[in-house]
């Protein structure tokens, strides 16, 4: 094997997805030289299609790509429409729900996300990035003080490179080849363990309107199911089971989906008549692990993990392209920031962390909450008893995943403090969930006077505010006490005004 001269650049990342791509655009667009690395030829197929409002009107807005987007004929989605909880009636979650993204922006699409991720990875192309396809990273070069100083990889050739960089961004997804490089290690959650069988349908029902557009969740007795509208005729239909029912999808895939959807009344309903898509990029049907992970450590001198290469939560509420975005969003402030000398390294890289350690666990006890509402306590998806004994695990790695964040939001002092919070939040959620059916109507007020569905809705709404608006979004302030904020463009760190 010929090894190649080695390059030097500001950023290298690793991964065209979302997360990558967004990073990297946003670097390269401060003038810093920027290399992306991709294992794979764009377009390729990826699961991850339902999006939220935060990354279209926020992030893809800072991106310049969101009027590209709006062409691109994706499916509108307002929301989310769930056969969930108590109530058998199906209820709608309106992004409208936050007065901060009511009106024009209160929308997000169904993708396929190999036209999505490739429109994000071009774009990273025309920003200056050098992008090269193909590519395959095989480990991190480190200087002899411990600090991660580029990368090695090798080309379709076989040719292997060797590239000098002031960082390196992991953002190969939860398959990465190097996120261990960045020290700590993985903790998997007890609670989100589960698997999903997955694949395309053609000519299956949708949703009356408004609501055509919204993602259909479906709970049942083994777990739940995605219906995920992706143009007039086609569908991406999914179940989700817990772990101990993994013998459900083992065997032959067909029977195994099959029987599923025999097991689901509503989803059956939605596919009598559909055919399942089997040739093309959605021919085959699919398996995946959907286990919530974190990574001990987001960053360490010269490397950076983002998206799902540092954690992972749970896809009921499409969080997963949102978490990708935003951490990207994050780390390219932190990187523009210490590239440009006006934030020292570790305490620009600290607030990256502490933010995305913050929304991740936002998220976390959201769908914690939101688990927690079903009717059937035997079953494990809807029993929080994974994480309502003090004794367990998985509540101390909670407690521990939330420490740093903002004391006035999260006081668990202990894991007695924070299982009374959960089952708090839990039936203050079931109870607006309740109130919203009850009352047959489009007014997503009671669910918002929930205190998870409000921190979840929050910062993305933030985001999409200040991409939206800029300088005219008026006072920022710091998530942490001493802590850093956006600069108006929102591609920076800088220290709050004293003044305000």
């Amino acid at each position: 094997m010929s090894t190649a001269r080695n390059e030097e650049f500001d950023v290298a990342v690793v991964g065209g997805g979302p997360a990558g791509s967004t990073l990297a655009s946003l670097v390269a667009m401060r003038g810093h030289r920027v290399l992306l690395l991709e294992k794979e030829t764009f377009p390729r197929y990826q699961i991850g299609e339902s999006l939220l409002p935060s990354t279209i009107h926020g992030i893809c807005h800072l991106l310049g790509v969101d009027d590209e987007i709006a062409e691109a004929g994706f499916l509108r989605k307002r929301g989310g429409t769930f056969r969930w909880g108590a109530n058998p009636t199906p209820w709608n979650f309106a992004f409208s729900v936050s007065p901060k993204v009511a009106g024009p922006t209160s929308f997000a699409y169904q993708v396929e996300r190999s036209k999505f991720d490739k429109i994000l990875l071009d774009n990273s192309a025309r920003k200056g990035v050098d992008v090269r396809q193909n590519r395959t990273v095989t480990d991190v070069l480190e200087s002899e003080d411990g600090r991660v100083r580029g990368l090695r990889y090798t080309d379709p050739d076989g040719t292997e490179h060797e590239v000098s960089a002031r960082y390196v961004v992991d953002a190969s997804g939860n398959t990465s080849r190097i996120h261990k490089r960045v020290g700590g290690s993985r903790k998997y959650s007890d609670f989100f363990r589960s698997l999903a069988l997955f694949g395309y349908f053609e000519n299956g029902k949708r949703l009356p309107a408004p609501n055509s557009g919204n993602i259909l969740c479906v709970a049942f007795s083994h777990g739940w199911f995605w219906y995920i509208p992706l143009s007039d005729k086609l569908t991406s239909v999914g179940a989700v089971v817990r772990r101990e029912d993994a013998a459900k999808i083992q065997g032959d895939p067909e029977a195994a989906m099959r029987n599923l959807i025999g097991e689901c009344p509503l989803i059956r309903e939605y596919l009598d008549g559909a055919t399942r898509v089997t040739t093309g990029q959605y021919g085959q049907l699919r398996v995946r692990k959907d286990y919530s992970y974190h990574q001990t450590k987001f960053w360490r001198p010269g490397m950076v993990l983002v998206g799902d290469a540092a954690c992972f939560v749970d896809p009921v509420f499409s969080s997963g392209v949102h978490l990708a975005t935003y951490s990207a969003l994050l780390a390219a402030r932190s990187l523009n920031s210490v590239l440009d000398g006006s934030v020292g390294e570790q305490r620009a890289f600290d607030e990256f962390e502490g933010r995305y350690r913050r929304e991740y666990g936002v998220f976390y006890e959201f769908l914690t909450s939101f688990y927690d509402m079903h009717i059937d306590e035997n079953s494990y998806f809807w029993s929080a008893k994974k994480v309502t004994k003090s004794s367990n695990t998985e509540l101390e790695s909670f407690v521990e995943l939330v420490a740093g964040m903002s004391s006035t939001e999260f006081d668990l002092t202990d894991t007695e403090s924070g299982v009374l919070r959960l089952k708090q939040r839990s039936a203050e959620f079931a109870d607006a969930v309740d109130t919203l059916v009850e009352a047959r109507e489009e007014n997503m007020a009671p669910l918002f006077r929930s205190s998870v569905v409000r921190q979840a809705m929050q910062e993305g709404s933030q985001v999409q505010t200040r991409a939206q608006l800029g300088d005219e979004a008026g006072e920022i302030t710091p998530v942490f006490d001493g802590g850093l904020v956006a600069t108006p463009d929102g591609m920076s760190w800088c220290e709050p005004d004293p003044g305000r």
